[in-house]
């Protein structure tokens, strides 16, 4: 009954920003883990950042940090990738993924320990021109 759907994707040029929308149904996101990955073609998929909802705990990847930003919008059940200052190695399909286990989102954050999401978007296309 969880589903995940992006949206936001698009063809920018160097130096442009986006925000993708990851719009969810089937449960309430006031108590989720959510996290943004890409994967490029021929290139292993990559955590870009991820937010524990519960204590706003959040985590992003030296690639992205202070460029990207994870927001939520509980009331319209909808979390944000906000990017910015993009760049051509940004090109790559951006998935959403959410997972109810907080706790043991902030465990990985702290401490690497495994984490794995349940529930997965279908992805966006995001092209970035130079």
């Amino acid at each position: 009954d969880v589903q995940l759907v992006e949206s936001g994707g698009g063809l920018v040029q160097t130096g442009g920003s986006l925000r993708l929308s990851c719009t969810t149904s089937g449960f309430s996101v006031g108590n989720y883990a959510f996290g943004w990955f890409r994967q490029a073609p021929g290139k292993e998929r990559e955590e870009v950042g991820c937010t524990n909802n519960s204590d706003g705990t959040t985590w992003y990847a030296d690639s992205v940090k202070g460029r990207f930003t994870i927001s939520i919008d509980n009331a319209k059940n909808t979390v944000y990738l906000e990017m910015n200052d993009l760049r051509p190695e940004d090109t790559a399909v951006y998935y959403c993924a959410a997972d109810p286990d907080t706790l043991g989102l902030n465990l990985w954050i702290s401490w690497g320990v495994p984490y794995y999401y349940d529930y997965w978007g279908q992805g966006t296309q995001v092209t970035v021109s130079s």
